[in-house]
Order: structure tokens, then sequence, then C-alpha cells
């Protein structure tokens, strides 16, 4: 299912739907892109040893846990190669903070109990923090490091809009940017800040685009 502009179609990059077989390399690309992440590193404690575990193993469960509830994940592909991955949680899904048990059980294995609950402290924030009842939540989004910086955000970011406008109820879409230098990206999709949330010692910027 193909859901980006013909502009992107026309040079060669796709935004589609990804399939159980793409999951894999996504996990990769997230793992990769999002390593450094000043909030990551303070969620997964990314001083001490181990971290590298703790961090894939949450990413391999947050995309299992999106699969098995039928959340949009969007590949940006150029041919057979994954440049870019988007991940949503739609209105009503399911996918509270504390998410469903085997999840929080599987998490807690992967990533340890304190770096599960700070993921789930994190994420309650960010609910508490959105003034509408129905809408999307950009989880995760990321050019692989090796593609950044020709543009290629911009078709994700379009096709995240595509499947906001396709939901009946949802109000729009709300992403919690970790790295001030993304923050262009959305501005220039008419996103707007909402507030600054504090996770432990790092801040981030907690945006919100209007349907």
């Amino acid at each position: 299912m193909t859901v980006t502009t013909q502009l992107a179609e026309d040079n060669g990059i796709k935004a589609i739907l990804l399939t159980a077989e793409d999951v894999n390399l996504a996990a990769s690309l997230l793992y990769v892109a999002y390593h450094d992440d000043p909030i990551f590193k303070e969620i997964f404690d990314g001083t001490k040893e181990g971290y590298d575990t703790r961090l894939r193993g949450a990413i391999r469960e947050e995309l299992s846990a999106f699969w098995q509830t039928q959340q949009p994940m969007i590949g940006l592909f150029s041919g057979p190669h994954l440049l870019g991955v988007a991940c949503l949680i739609e209105p009503q899904k399911g996918l509270e903070p504390e998410r469903f048990w085997h999840w929080r059980l599987k998490m807690m294995l992967h990533a340890g109990f304190l770096s599960t609950q700070n993921m789930i402290e994190k994420e309650k924030k960010v609910a508490a923090a959105i003034p509408h009842e129905h809408y999307h939540l950009l989880t995760f989004i990321a050019i692989h490091p090796d593609h950044q910086h020709h543009g290629l955000g911009q078709y994700l970011v379009k096709a995240v809009d595509s499947i906001v406008s396709e939901n009946q109820i949802s109000e729009g879409v709300a992403v919690f940017v970790t790295k001030e230098n993304n923050k262009p990206l959305f501005d220039g999709d008419n996103y707007e800040t909402l507030t600054n949330i504090t996770i432990g010692d790092v801040a981030g910027t907690l945006m919100f685009r209007n349907k």
C-alpha cells in the first residue's frame, strides 16, 4: 500500500507500509539512528555497560508490539533499499503507556526493569501534555545516517500526514522531538510547539500538527 506523493515516486523514492519481512530491517535502521539520541541514552542509561543491548532489545519489542496491534509502520525505499522509517500509534488502539502485559515482560527481559519504567514514565509525560483526546503519536521517525541531509525526511513526514488524514477520528499527530536540529523538519510541516518535557536531565520538545 503506497502512502506517498507522486513526487516521491517520480524520484524513485516510495513510502510504503512495512511488511513482516521488513520489520527486522526497520529495527536495525532505528537502532543506528537512535543510538546517540540523548533521550534514549537517558532512558536506557547510556553510561553503563549493556546500553547497546538494552536499546536494541527495546526497539525490537516496540516494533513487535506495533506489528501485533497493526499500527502503521512506514518504510522509505529506494528500490530494495530501506532508507527511512516512521512508526505511528493510532487513536484508540490500546497502546497506552503501560502497554499490554506481555510487552512489558519482554521489555523488562531485554532492557531491564529500570529502563522499562523510564520509558513508560516518558510516555506518560508525553500523553499528559497533549490537549487532545484522539490523535496519532509519531513514536519513531528516522533516516539512516548514510542518507541524511537529502530531504528524505520530508517524504516521511508527508507519508505520515497521509495516514493521519485518512483516519476519521484523529485530530492530528504529536511527536516528541529529542534533537533540536530535527525541529525544522516539523516546523516546515505546520507542527506547533506544545511544551518542553524533561526526562531525567535531558529536555525535548513536544510538537503537534492539527489535522
